[in-house]
């Protein structure tokens, strides 16, 4: 937030079970979520144009927003993500917090991190970071929104349909990055970058990369503002 901004408007949104975002409800669907980020987008800014920028679930939402709004999207930057239609992991997911609630964050913290960046007190930091939020945050919205993730549908052409230039920034150590190189395939024109050693956070472990690689793609693609600041979501 503190680098971009220089050039963007940044919004950072919480998707439900965060944060402060308002509590889901049981039937919660992908399309709900992302619906929901365009209206906070609205709301900050209205009728403006962003660009998408996700890690991890963000990265699963990106799209589906993209679809509602393409000609409000001006490109896609995903991480910590690749092509897995399966989401195998989900139940182990929703499992997981209905089991411990809130405080298998901690956990789940140190998961989403390469073995070498988890021992460091950087990481303790942000575990800690995340976990004094919980205050805020409501498990069940979390397993709504792991159950919407598991029963979301895509057409044919859901990837293959995108026009927006789109990055993928995986790191290596990523358990998601092998599949990261066949969502590339399924992305026209989608280019791909990777952060050696990083982990599934690789924003959080290296951002001097992340955001290098990120700048020299929205300057690729004339997206570096020259007037007034444009949006930049964070998801």
């Amino acid at each position: 937030m503190a680098h971009l901004s220089t050039w963007f408007r940044c919004i950072t949104i919480d998707i439900p079970g965060y944060g402060k975002s308002p509590k889901a409800t049981p039937g919660l669907t992908t399309i709900d979520i992302a619906q929901a980020c365009w209206e906070a987008i609205d709301e900050a800014f209205p009728g403006e144009s962003a660009i998408l920028t996700g890690c991890s679930t963000g990265s699963n939402l990106a799209p589906y927003m993209y679809h509602l709004r393409p000609d409000k999207t001006k490109a896609l930057v995903l991480s910590g993500t690749g092509y897995n239609p399966g989401k195998e992991f989900v139940p182990g997911r929703i499992a997981d917090y209905r089991e411990r609630g809130l405080g298998f964050r901690w956990d789940y913290t140190f998961q989403d991190m390469s073995a070498s960046f988890r021992t460091t007190p950087l990481a303790h930091y942000f575990a800690n970071l995340f976990n004094e939020r919980n205050d805020f945050g409501d498990v069940d919205s979390i397993v709504y929104q792991f159950e919407a993730m598991q029963t979301q549908t895509q057409n044919e052409d859901f990837h293959s349909s995108i026009k927006a230039p789109t990055i993928i920034l995986t790191g290596s150590e990523d358990g998601s990055h092998q599949r990261a190189f066949v969502l590339q395939k399924r992305i026209p024109g989608c280019e791909l970058r990777v952060l050696p050693g990083a982990g599934h956070a690789c924003q959080i472990e290296q951002p001097w990369l992340f955001n290098r690689f990120m700048l020299e793609f929205f300057t690729k693609h004339g997206l570096m503002p020259k007037g007034p600041k444009p949006q930049l979501a964070l998801l």
